[in-house]
């Protein structure tokens, strides 16, 4: 495995995705390191207070790296490719915060189980709508950004293996979606007014979609909390409690990264994913030289799988892993 480096001013399709995926990592690790006593976590963002390092980074990336992994050596989302790729990753290191539902569906998978029975079989046959298949799609955007249709078709393809739910296949659509037009708008292509509006016209019916309609017509003025009532936060960790927040937070500082993170943060909820979808998509607009040097520093490194996992093993037997 070749390592994970950003090259900056790299506009080629795996350019762009790497760019994304370094965004939603940092974004990822950011929100992480503010879980804890309710009163001191909102003291520590009121006070911009920058987070002890070393930042680990969740499930939402180490989901993203195969997706990247995947689209670096295919050029394409091949299902069953990737599916055995999530459940590779997972089973060598199952503590990096997956949810319930993605234990069973990634075990199942591993064991020999095929992705579609694994994935449908969850809440009684309804599959999952969680916010799984959005927290990970961000780079898809960036890799097909000059073409829209195939960033849908493939978005849909990366959630299916774990939610067989068409909700949970939409949010992974509209971060997808709204990461191609983060691009467009940093290359001058598209007016940011018209961001949501945008993600509206790709993302299917149902739940997710009607509460990114919400967040369109949510002014971007509004105080976080107003958008927290209105639209969720990621506390149910569901598409549609999740994903227009995210949204949301986006279109608010779409051109500044590290205000975004603080700004999506600040709505506390399930705050590693909200900030990695943020993360993720504003990167794209911003660019390399957007996003925070102390910021990529203090995120635990994105190494090659196989440098990761020899280092992650040492951490585990030294007592430096914080999760």
């Amino acid at each position: 495995m070749k390592p994970f480096r950003i090259v900056p001013g790299d506009s080629s399709p795996l350019g762009r995705a790497r760019l994304s995926l370094e965004g939603l990592s940092v974004g990822d690790a950011f929100g992480e390191r503010f879980f804890g006593p309710p009163s001191l976590v909102e003291s520590l963002i009121d006070s911009r207070a920058i987070p002890a390092t070393p930042w680990y980074w969740t499930d939402d990336t180490a989901m993203a790296l195969s997706i990247f992994e995947h689209l670096r050596e295919r050029g394409s989302i091949v299902q069953e490719a990737l599916a055995q790729s999530f459940a590779t990753r997972y089973r060598r290191d199952p503590r990096r915060g997956y949810g319930g539902t993605a234990h069973a569906i990634l075990t199942a998978i591993y064991l020999g189980e095929p992705w579609r029975e694994a994935a449908g079989a969850a809440f009684d046959g309804q599959g999952s709508m969680g916010n799984g298949g959005g927290m990970r799609s961000a780079p898809i955007g960036g890799y097909f950004a000059d073409d829209l249709a195939a960033v849908v078709a493939h978005a849909r393809a990366s959630a299916e293996p774990t939610h067989a739910h068409p909700d949970g296949q939409a949010g992974a659509i509209a971060v997808a979606v709204a990461a191609a037009l983060a691009w467009k708008i940093g290359a001058g292509q598209l007016e940011a007014a018209s961001f949501l509006r945008e993600v509206v016209g790709f993302t299917p019916a149902g739940a997710t979609r009607d509460g990114i309609e919400k967040a369109a017509a949510l002014p971007l003025s509004y105080d976080v909390r107003t958008a927290v009532a209105a639209l969720g936060n990621g506390s149910r960790v569901i598409s549609a409690d999740t994903i227009p927040f995210a949204l949301w937070c986006a279109a608010r500082h779409i051109d500044n990264f590290e205000e975004a993170l603080w700004n999506t943060v600040s709505g506390l909820g399930d705050r590693d994913t909200t900030c990695a979808i943020v993360g993720g998509i504003v990167a794209l607009a911003v660019g390399h030289a957007g996003i925070p040097p102390a910021f990529v520093d203090a995120r635990e490194p994105l190494d090659s799988e196989a440098d990761y996992l020899e280092r992650h093993t040492e951490e585990v037997r030294s007592g430096r892993r914080l999760r």
